[in-house]
């Protein structure tokens, strides 16, 4: 037997690389750091970041799951909650205007860098204190879950596969330097980003509501 449904990987992954390289805190800072820092120093706040995301991950699915638990019937209320909030998220992502908020580098900065500590800090915290990220967690990762498997090796996956994909999106933004930072001060180009991440959440939400 699979330890996961092969045909939820194929919507899966290209959900969440997508909500992944959509211009938020934590991209935002991989490309303020890789202009100001190098790339080498921007690892430490990535590694902070992914232990951050990680964390929120698993306190989501394991969360929800004992809430399912509890209230078994509960489960079918949940799925159509998610899906609403997903279809909801995804409406506003397509309304979304505005450009990418970025933090310009310093001319001519002789500062001395941050500690690696400290930049492995910010990125947990920033990952760990985002209640949006909270929210998008708790409604998408654990409908994802099949309950007739064992839970451990999909949150394994799902949770490897986030990881992967958010190291994958914060280097693309950390090595994109000065083009991509001109590139996302575009609204327009924002705005296409944010219409196909829309676009991938109302699809779930709609799979997620009458799957």
């Amino acid at each position: 037997m699979s330890a996961i449904d092969l045909s939820v990987l194929a919507l899966f992954v290209p959900t969440f690389f997508f909500v992944s390289a959509t211009p938020g805190l934590c991209m935002t800072l991989a490309l303020t750091m890789g202009m100001t820092l190098g790339i080498r120093r921007t690892l430490w706040m990535m590694l902070g970041e992914l232990v951050g995301v990680a964390l929120v991950a698993v306190a989501a699915v394991l969360g929800i799951a004992a809430l399912m638990l509890k209230y078994p019937q509960g489960f079918q209320l949940f799925k159509y909650a998610g899906g609403a909030y997903l279809a909801w998220l995804g409406i506003q992502m397509w309304r979304a205007r505005g450009r990418m908020v970025m933090v310009a580098p310093e001319q001519g900065a002789d500062r001395e860098a941050p500690p690696r500590a400290a930049l492995a800090l910010q990125g947990f915290v920033t990952a760990v204190a985002n209640p949006k990220g909270w929210a998008f967690f708790v409604a998408l990762l654990p409908p994802f879950i099949n309950d007739r498997l064992p839970l451990l090796p999909q949150l394994t996956i799902l949770v490897a596969i986030i990881l992967l994909l958010e190291t994958v999106c914060m280097m693309i933004y950390a090595c994109g330097g000065k083009t991509l930072g001109r590139l996302l001060q575009s609204s327009a180009n924002v705005r296409l980003i944010n219409r196909v991440a829309g676009s991938l959440m109302l699809t779930v939400g709609a799979w997620l509501a009458l799957g």
